[in-house]
């Protein structure tokens, strides 16, 4: 199964390209879904349909054209389906204390909970090959960074936490009875967090295989919104994922000639010109601004043509791992492709036999192989858009 996350600033029209870019596979007769993982989902409303208020299709996969089926997770939906212990527990201990019960459901659904159950429906599509292509309309930039980096997070509880919190509260919850009249977890809530994991199991790797997985950037040909795609693009690296193509959306076309319009045209030239250089090899596709919204199917297939004409959205257009491991005179170094990164901003840890790589506000945690057990970071230097870390063992320490 192929999957594409289609990603980028709120407003840049990324559902719009999502929904596009899955009519044109199916159309060629592959066997598509397009999930929206993003709270305000607005998919439904891209096709024109009224999807997400029918009583059967809430969180469903629902046909919309041959081929071609569209879902909208629904996180409390879900909560029936996967969180249901887990939301019980929190909605006793608000309930406890004082909040209303109403309230106490409401914020029982707490942030990331819409994540991980679509990251479920991602690994069971992909155990089951149940579609050709999935395309995941994701949320903008910084909700995206936050669900893609979830499945390591939940890793490091389940081996590092989990058991020992488990194991702990075995001992206590004698002795926490007679001191609060707090509810504690019960089993069942530990059942329902391992149980999670396990159908969690493996989505990592498959999100990062650029064989399999690769990220796609919405972005209009302006400065603020260019900048934040250089960003989502470091950090979609240094998260483990490889972006293999850049869609610049929304230019004036060129049958436009109006003088109120003339600043704009230089402004997009310039930024587009810009974006070659910054995201140089991955390719850049163009879009012309259309001239009414596009709204159904009719609108959506013709978008889809023109962003990629011949081409096939299922392809990769670029599988380059984002680091590699490798030995070098001895030592050894870690290589991130990470553009655009400041060798200021960059600062380094190891950290639970991980390697922790922080930039600006954003930290991250990298796996480091058996071999390098009892190594630290010893260096890093930035250049040609490629971090690379230096590695010393305990002997040179």
């Amino acid at each position: 199964m192929r999957i594409l996350l289609f990603t980028g600033k709120g407003g840049v029209g990324k559902t719009t390209v999502a929904a596009a870019t899955g009519l044109v596979l199916a159309a060629r007769g592959l066997k598509t879904l397009v999930m929206s993982v993003d709270a305000a989902h607005s998919l439904a409303d891209a096709f024109d349909r009224d999807v997400a208020l029918t009583d059967h299709a809430h969180g469903t996969t629902v046909a919309v054209s041959e081929n071609l089926w569209i879902q909208e997770v629904d996180v409390t939906e879900e909560i029936g389906r996967h969180w249901k212990d887990i939301s019980g527990y929190i909605t006793t201990l608000l309930a406890v204390t004082g909040v209303e019960e109403v309230l106490a459901e409401e914020l029982a659904i707490f942030p990331g909970m819409e994540e991980v159950s679509a990251l479920l429906y991602v690994n069971q599509y992909a155990r089951e090959k149940a579609f050709d292509v999935l395309i995941l309309d994701c949320a903008p930039t910084g909700e995206s960074l936050r669900f893609v980096s979830l499945p390591p997070t939940l890793d490091w509880y389940m081996k590092k936490l989990f058991r020992l919190e488990r194991s702990i509260l075995k001992v206590a919850r004698p002795v926490a009875k007679k001191m609060t009249d707090l509810p504690l977890p019960p089993d069942r809530y530990f059942d329902n967090v391992q149980s999670l994991a396990q159908k969690l199991e493996g989505v990592d790797a498959l999100l990062k295989d650029p064989k399999t997985t690769t990220v796609r950037l919405v972005t209009n040909a302006e400065k603020i919104v260019i900048k934040e795609t250089q960003r989502a693009f470091m950090y979609f690296g240094l998260y483990g994922f490889t972006v293999d193509a850049v869609i610049v959306n929304r230019l004036l076309p060129d049958g436009v000639h109006d003088p109120f319009f003339d600043k704009w045209r230089k402004t997009q030239a310039q930024f587009l010109e810009e974006a070659r250089g910054y995201f140089d090899p991955v390719p850049i596709f163009t879009l012309p601004l259309r001239d009414d919204q596009v709204l159904g199917s009719a609108a959506l297939v013709a978008l889809g043509r023109d962003l990629w004409a011949a081409k096939n959205p299922a392809d990769s257009f670029r599988s380059d791992p984002p680091y590699r491991y490798a030995k070098k005179n001895g030592k050894y170094v870690l290589t991130l492709d990470l553009p655009f990164v400041d060798k200021h901003e960059v600062d380094l840890a190891m950290a639970s036999g991980d390697l922790i790589v922080r930039i600006g506000n954003v930290r991250h945690h990298i796996p480091v192989p058996r071999m390098l057990a009892g190594h630290a970071p010893s260096g890093a230097k930035v250049e040609d858009g490629r971090l690379t870390v230096r590695f010393t063992g305990p002997e040179a320490r």
